[in-house]
């Protein structure tokens, strides 16, 4: 048995602090460990009780923004998603460059509310479908600054491979679709991060979803010219690294 995913949230409304709270204790592999109603309540819930997704509302009465940066910079080990009513497209490129994981509205179901929590909890940045698309243009990135977004120098499969990423689909699901292993899309993935000057996954899938509307059609898949990439990138004496 895997351990389950331990969560807390606050808010400052106590009957939406509630029902996201039963959401939560009665998912099966998500333990709720604390709430809380205010950003001091937050930093001590993640000091003390180090929770693997904080929710949190970014309008809390002694700023949950505040709190948010504090948590980042002394616990960064407490995955923070924000969950507000705030539908402002800078709000969330505020709070994605301060170092959260993931932004939802309240106006969301309690099944996103999960979807975001398992996906933030596996590494992965999670924001609401209706803010994703705008989001990109309101982050300041490295490549932008230099003039251009770094997509031109992409080869055909990082862009193959990017678009999937754009999709949502994880490395695991990529690597099966392509015949590839996982971590040659890992591999992959580095390089397309550092070509395009992003910083993190959700980036690199804000900026596909981008490009796609403004470049040539992808290729089909095509999992034996994959095979031949993944050896050409692994000229190996034996097979691949696992």
């Amino acid at each position: 048995m895997t351990n389950p995913i331990r969560t807390a949230i606050v808010d400052d409304h106590p009957l939406f602090r509630e029902g996201v709270a039963k959401l939560l204790a009665r998912t099966p592999g998500v333990e709720m460990v604390a709430d809380g109603s205010t950003g001091a309540e937050a930093v001590k819930i993640a000091r003390e009780f180090s929770p693997d997704v904080l929710l949190l509302d970014l309008k809390l009465p002694d700023g949950g923004a505040v709190a948010a940066t504090t948590i980042v910079r002394e616990h960064p080990k407490v995955r923070i998603v924000i969950l507000t009513a705030s539908d402002c497209h800078s709000d969330a490129a505020a709070m994605l460059q301060l170092g959260v994981h993931g932004y939802l509205l309240k106006g969301c179901t309690g099944q996103e509310i999960i979807r975001a929590v398992q996906r933030v909890h596996a590494g992965e940045c999670y924001v609401t479908p209706s803010l994703a698309s705008c989001v990109l243009t309101k982050m300041s990135m490295p490549a932008a600054k230099a003039g251009g977004d770094g997509s031109d120098e992409l080869s055909g499969r990082e862009e193959i491979i990017l678009a999937q990423v754009s999709k949502g689909l994880t490395n695991k699901e990529i690597a099966r679709a392509l015949n590839l292993r996982e971590k040659t899309v890992k591999h992959y993935m580095t390089h397309i991060m550092q070509k395009l000057g992003v910083r993190n996954r959700l980036e690199a899938a804000l900026m596909g979803q981008k490009r796609q509307r403004t470049v040539r059609p992808l290729a089909p898949l095509d999992a034996s010219a994959s095979m031949a990439s993944e050896r050409t990138m692994y000229p190996m004496k034996s097979t691949p690294p696992q």
